[in-house]
Order: structure tokens, then C-alpha cells, then sequence
């Protein structure tokens, strides 16, 4: 430890006697005294007390030998009273034994209650330097002293070396000249500290610098430096800066975006990094009460401590830091409520008062968190309010990356995790996911590895700790039970081609080339961020099959598909709520496909009448037509079998492009017959010839219903080649159908 090591009469100490300082004005000086015998002891004139703490000191003839006058602040910390008996060592100080920086602490002597007095940092530095010159101080030291005709005491609270980065509980060194001192006023001592002229290292974070991924924080670090940017930047420096600049610290800050992306991870570690009070969380829903008046004053409560704060020490008051979360709970938008008794507009206007109201608050910090920010009111969110707005937005590969191994960081220093796991390709695999998904995928990865030592036969078997190995294996099941919730909807994608995609035509295979087109056309382009094709053609012609096969041969992201299906009982206005959230969770993601299945149905059309739905036709031809925000692409496949009626309502005209997909010639229903392999070669031709301007999805229906024979049971037999479908059985299942 710094300045510790010590030396003198032959490498041991000697025993004095304590007793009180001589006078008062020599109490005031900070050194201890001796007799002019016993100082010849100490060749360096500094000793160390009791084993905490070095003095200067200083001979007086009112001393008699054998004794060291200590004044009573002295003979507190050193534990002793007059009369005591102490050892006292000669301290030789090391080399580089200069303080760079001093923090003390100021109080009076004497408390004082209803007095308020400022001090001039620049000239009590001044004062301090000449009294305290080459004298050593201690963390944790307190010195008392006289300034201007008052008495006050001083506590070391920080001493840094020079060449020191960090503060150990018991660092020293000498008080010299170029001694940067801090001055700071002691709670509630009614002293105020002006001209301060602080460095720019504020005390206002614990840690010199961020490690995020210690702080368990990963792919957020462009969204961190902007929030220290608005929020923290202006409060690193000293206040008479601020107030030379003109400008009012930020005061509020609103993260918004999907959920499990970090939002309350990122609140809960700005909170820890913070020196001062800790953090208030406040959960939304938390502030409300059944008493009138109530919920206003836990609101008012909440900026009490930072009130009276604000109060004793003005512009050198901790920051007070209050996270609400799920902030669209209480802080909906005026009006819109209605429940009759207002009590949320209520705590919209306290909320406004204390941020930004009369006696507005400046050491104070609001964060709040949402899902839904556009369900607050926007007096909320303007400037002088929550004006730094974060989106925290899905990760990309290298946060996805990160995330990982934050997560996995200590299975493998446990050497838990195989050699085999390749995080780099997960990070790969995994778009979409949410740092909540990856999370839960590791762990649904080491429930395998941990199920794998487990015996369901006996239960009481021991364990082998040493075997657990997490592997690449796990991981991908895990992938496989944890989806995520913006990602590809591909078990709905493979329901709408249930028997795959087989070679039915030139035709198809260009509609779908040409499709695979505007996929990359997505990709790549900077000009249309917004692509929109539709696929118009007979009822059963396999126009969903073919959008579903472009949306997961695309590869995108996020692929989702709206059909009147999954919205049977829902209003025109639920229907268009459900529409509008699958366009804005697509916004999310750079990619995307949407796919709008049986744009009739959707639209409710009735030809009778003829009736259908004009808000949803509305609401569907504005999201049609809106661009998606900046970098993010977006295709839209719409399907429909009544071109005509779309033409009539005008939907036709806001896609980009339009395809028709025809029903089967009899040479597309025969390369299709080949495919499925349930017809002698002869009686192909002949088949096909019968399925002529048939639509596939009919075709797939006969050859079912052919393969069951004449009195059912074949189905197995023809499916796995041992027989074959008779012609005349076919063609008569083929007569019972009418064809329209």
C-alpha cells in the first residue's frame, strides 16, 4: 500500500504518552508535537500514529518528553484518549508520494442549523495549500481548520497519486502545490460550494469506463452512446460550465421498442453504473390507488428525496434516478380514457409538473420504458420532458453474437460448453430473435444437456457433474422449441403448400421466377423500399402455395401471412387492428415479407349486393402505399380469385405489379401426374387430356379421391407404387364432378 512502509530507531517504534495540544490555535494546525528530545527520533519530522495515521510533526517546549500532544480529532480516529499510551514509527515516504487529486468533505466544527454560506472554492483551495503544504493526508482523514474567523473540519474523501487511476481505501501522499482539490459540501450542513472549477472525471459514474458485456448488455452499444450522449455528457462536467453554456441537463428519456430487446435490462445497469442514490423502479400500474388524491401524491413522492436534495446543495446534488416501466400503463394520452374518473390524466399532469412545471427539478433522471409508444400522451414527450427518444430494436448478427456469449460466458469457463458450439453460426441462424429469445434458447439448450444425466428410472441416482456437456445439438433443438415472435411464420407458410411445390408448367415456373425477382429486387434496391405484387387467378390455381414457397425460399427474417382465417369473429375494426400490428412488427425487421391471402375474403366481399367491408379496404390500400421507415424493405404478396371485384374498389392499382396464375393445360397436368407416380405411363396422356383447364389444387383432390379404388383400401398400395390407379375408376370419379 501506498506510503505504508516505514522505518526509524532501529525498525521499530516508540512508546508515547498522549496528551492534549498545547493551545487552540495549534489544534488548528493538523500536526502532532513533541519534545525537542524526542523529535530527534523522527530524522523526516513525519510519523506514523497508531498505525493510521502519519502526522507532521513539530517540536514545542510545553511538551514534555515522552509525550505526543494530539488535538481531540486526532486522538478520536487514532482511538486513544489523553493519558494513553501509543506507538508512534518514523515514516519515510516513497518515491511519486504527490497528490494529483484530493476530494474533502465540509462541514462546521460546530453544526449549525438555518445557516446557509457560500464558499469560494478558488480561494479556499489557495488557503488550504498554504496551511496544509507537504503535510500527508489519508482517505478517510478529517482535519479540522480556520477560515475567515470560522471553524470547520474537512474529510479526505478521495486521494489519487499521481499516475493513480483509482482511489484504495487507504491511499495518501502529500498535499502539494499542484494538488488539484474538490470540494464538496457534507449533507444538510447548509454550505454551499461556489466557483467550483471540478475536472471533467466526474464522480458522477462508479467505473472509468463501460464494459457492457460485463454489465450483461449485448448488440446495444450504438443505442448506449446515445444515450449517454443526451442524458450523461452534460452532466460530467462541473456545473459552472453547464451554466456558462446556458442549456438545462436532460431530464427524461423514453426507451421504446419490441419486447425482450433489453429495454429494462439497460434501465436496471445505467441505474448501477450511476455514484449517488440508487435507483427508484416503478413498475407502471404500482402508482395507482382506489383513493382519490392518492395516486397523485405517489407520484409527488417519488421526487420527494430529490426535492430536498435539490434544496440543501442546489446544483451539487446526486443524481436521482427513477425508472418507470411500462410507462404506457399510466401515461396513456389525456382524453382517452374512459373510465370517468380521469386519474390517469391526473398523473400525466403531475408527472409534467414535477419534470418540467414551475419548480422543475434538475437533478432528477426519469426513464421510462414501452412497447406502445404511441399509446402516450405527446405533451409527454416533447423536449423538457421524455425528449431523448431510444429505440431498442431487434439485434443484428454481431449483437446476436454478442448476446451468446454473454449467456454462455460462464458454462465455458465451467467447461460446460463443447468444443463442438459454434456461436458465430447461431448468430447466423437466429434472425429475428430478441435478446429475451436467445436468452431462452440457451437455457432450452442446457435442459437437454442436464435431462441427458438425468435417469427417469431412478431418480436417485447420482449425478455426474463433470459429464454435463452443453453441445451444438442442444442448441439447434433449442432453436427448434424457442421461435421467435417476429421471425418467419413457416408452419403456416408449409400448411398453405401441404404438398410441396412440384413442376406444373411454364407458366407457374415463370409467375414464380418472376416473383423470386422482386425478392431480390427487396434485397438489394435503395430506391423501393415498398414492393407489392398480386396474384390473381382461378380459385384453387395454387396461388397461396406459390407465395408461400417465394416467402420461405426468400430467406427473409420475417415472413407472415394475414388470411380471413386466423380472424374468424373479429369486427371491421379488430380486423384492421390485427392488419396494422403484422405491418408494424414487419417494420421491425430489415427484410420482410407479407402475404395477403384471399384479399376477398378479408375485404368480407359478398357478391350479392354486391357487400364488403370499406374500412378494411381502406386501411389495407394506405399500408399498401406507405413506406416502410429507413432501412427497412418490405414485399407484399397479395392473392385473390375476383380480380374484378378488387378492380371495381380500386385495390388493383396499388400494387406494383400483377400476375395471373392460370389453371392447368393438359401438358402441365401431365408433367404433374408423372410426378406423383400413381398412373400407368399409358394412361397418362389420357388422364391428363381429362384434366385439362383443371386447377391443381382440383387435380390433387381427384387423384385422392381415385386412390381410395372402387371400394376403398388402395390408397397405401397405389402411394407406395405396389399398384396403380384404373383409368376408368378415374374417369368416372372425374364425371361426378361439376366442372364450373
Amino acid at each position: 500500500m501506498a506510503g505504508r512502509g516505514y522505518q526509524g530507531g532501529g525498525g521499530a517504534g516508540v512508546t508515547l504518552s498522549v496528551v492534549s495540544t498545547p493551545s487552540q490555535e495549534l489544534a488548528l494546525t493538523n500536526c502532532a508535537y513533541v519534545s525537542t528530545a524526542d523529535i530527534r527520533r523522527f530524522p523526516n519530522a513525519l510519523a506514523l500514529v497508531g498505525d493510521v495515521l502519519v502526522f507532521a510533526l513539530r517540536a514545542h517546549d510545553a511538551v514534555t518528553g515522552g509525550s505526543i500532544a494530539l488535538n481531540a480529532i486526532q486522538r478520536r480516529q487514532a482511538k486513544v484518549s489523553a493519558g494513553d499510551s501509543i506507538t508512534v514509527s518514523s515514516f519515510i515516504p516513497p518515491d511519486d508520494f504527490k497528490l494529483a487529486l484530493v476530494t474533502l468533505e465540509l462541514e462546521y466544527t460546530k453544526a449549525r442549523s438555518n445557516r446557509a454560506e457560500d464558499l469560494d472554492a478558488v480561494l479556499l483551495a489557495q488557503q488550504l495549500r498554504k496551511r496544509f503544504l507537504d503535510q500527508v493526508m489519508t482517505t478517510g482523514q478529517r482535519v479540522p481548520f480556520e477560515f475567515y474567523g470560522t471553524n470547520y473540519i474537512f474529510t479526505v474523501n478521495q486521494a489519487l497519486l499521481e499516475g493513480q487511476e483509482s482511489s484504495t481505501p487507504l491511499d495518501r501522499g502529500f498535499l502539494s502545490s499542484d494538488t488539484y482539490i474538490i470540494f464538496e459540501a457534507a449533507p444538510n450542513s447548509g454550505i454551499k460550494i461556489t466557483n467550483q472549477k471540478e475536472a471533467a472525471s466526474s464522480k458522477l459514474f462508479k467505473h472509468k469506463e463501460f464494459n457492457l458485456e460485463k454489465l450483461g448488455i449485448g448488440g446495444l452499444s450504438n443505442e448506449f452512446t446515445d444515450i449517454f450522449r443526451r442524458a450523461f455528457a452534460s452532466r460530467v462536467f462541473p456545473p459552472h460550465v453547464v451554466n456558462k453554456l446556458g442549456i438545462k441537463h436532460v431530464k427524461g428519456m423514453l426507451l421504446y421498442g419490441p419486447p425482450g430487446t433489453g429495454k429494462t435490462l439497460m434501465a436496471r445497469q445505467i441505474g448501477k453504473l450511476l455514484n449517488g442514490k440508487d435507483p427508484k423502479i416503478v413498475n407502471g400500474p404500482e402508482v395507482l390507488s382506489k383513493f382519490v388524491g392518492e395516486t397523485e401524491k405517489n407520484v409527488r413522492d417519488l421526487f420527494l428525496d430529490a426535492e430536498n436534495e435539490q434544496k440543501a446543495q442546489g446544483d451539487h446534488s446526486d443524481l436521482h434516478v427513477i425508472i418507470f416501466d411500462e410507462i404506457d400503463a399510466i401515461c396513456k394520452s389525456r382524453g382517452s380514457s374512459r373510465d370517468g374518473t380521469g386519474v390517469h390524466d391526473s398523473i400525466v399532469n403531475q408527472l409534467l409538473t414535477k419534470i418540467d412545471g414551475v419548480e422543475a427539478l434538475n437533478n432528477v433522471l426519469l426513464i421510462g420504458m414501452t412497447n406502445r409508444k404511441d399509446l402516450l400522451d405527446e405533451a409527454l414527450l416533447r423536449p423538457g420532458r421524455l425528449e431523448v427518444h431510444i429505440e431498442i430494436n431487434l439485434p443484428d448478427e454481431n449483437g446476436r453474437l454478442q448476446i451468446l456469449q454473454i449467456h454462455t460466458s460462464k458454462m465455458k469457463e465451467s467447461s460446460f460448453l463443447s468444443p463442438d458450439v459454434n456461436l458465430q453460426e447461431l448468430a447466423a441462424r437466429t434472425k429475428n430473435y430478441s435478446g429475451a429469445e436467445l436468452e431462452g434458447v440457451v437455457k432450452s439448450a442446457v435442459s437437454f444437456a442436464l435431462n441427458r444425466q438425468i435417469s427417469m428410472d431412478d431418480l436417485t441416482k447420482p449425478l455426474d457433474e463433470e459429464s454435463i456437456k452443453v453441445t451444438m445439438d442442444d442448441f439447434v433443438n433449442g432453436l427448434h422449441e424457442i421461435t421467435p415472435a417476429f421471425g418467419a411464420s413457416t408452419d403456416d407458410l408449409e400448411r398453405c403448400r401441404l404438398r410441396g411445390i412440384v413442376d406444373c408448367g411454364k407458366a407457374h415456373k415463370h409467375i414464380f421466377q418472376r416473383a423470386m425477382l422482386l425478392v431480390e429486387q427487396v434485397k438489394v434496391s435503395k430506391g423501393s423500399p415498398l414492393v407489392t405484387c398480386l396474384l390473381e387467378g382461378p380459385a384453387g390455381s395454387g396461388k397461396s402455395a406459390l407465395s408461400a414457397t417465394v416467402g420461405i425460399d426468400s430467406d427473409f427474417a420475417y415472413v407472415k401471412i394475414i388470411s380471413a382465417e386466423t380472424m374468424i369473429g373479429f369486427s371491421e375494426s379488430s380486423k384492421c387492428a390485427q392488419i396494422c400490428k403484422v405491418f408494424e412488427d414487419a417494420y421491425k425487421s430489415q427484410l420482410s415479407i407479407i402475404i395477403l391471402d384471399d384479399i376477398e375474403r378479408l375485404l368480407e366481399y359478398v357478391a350479392i349486393g354486391p357487400r364488403f367491408s370499406n374500412l378494411i379496404s381502406q386501411t389495407l390500400m394506405v399500408l399498401l402505399k406507405r413506406v416502410p421507415p429507413k432501412g427497412k424493405n418490405l414485399l407484399v404478396i397479395g392473392t385473390t380469385s375476383e380480380v374484378g371485384f378488387l378492380e371495381s374498389v380500386g385495390m388493383c392499382d396499388v400494387f406494383s405489379v400483377t400476375y395471373h396464375v392460370p389453371k392447368l393445360k393438359k401438358e402441365d397436368a401431365a408433367k404433374v401426374l408423372r410426378h406423383l407416380n400413381v398412373f400407368k405411363e399409358g394412361d397418362i396422356d389420357s388422364a391428363a387430356e381429362a384434366l385439362d383447364d383443371m386447377p391443381i389444387k382440383k387435380l390433387y383432390t381427384l387423384v385422392e379421391m381415385a386412390a381410395q379404388g372402387p371400394s376403398g383400401g388402395s390408397a397405401e398400395a397405389i402411394y407406395s407404387g405396389e399398384e396403380k390407379i384404373d383409368l376408368n375408376h378415374f374417369f368416372s370419379i372425374l364425371s361426378d364432378i361439376i366442372r364450373y
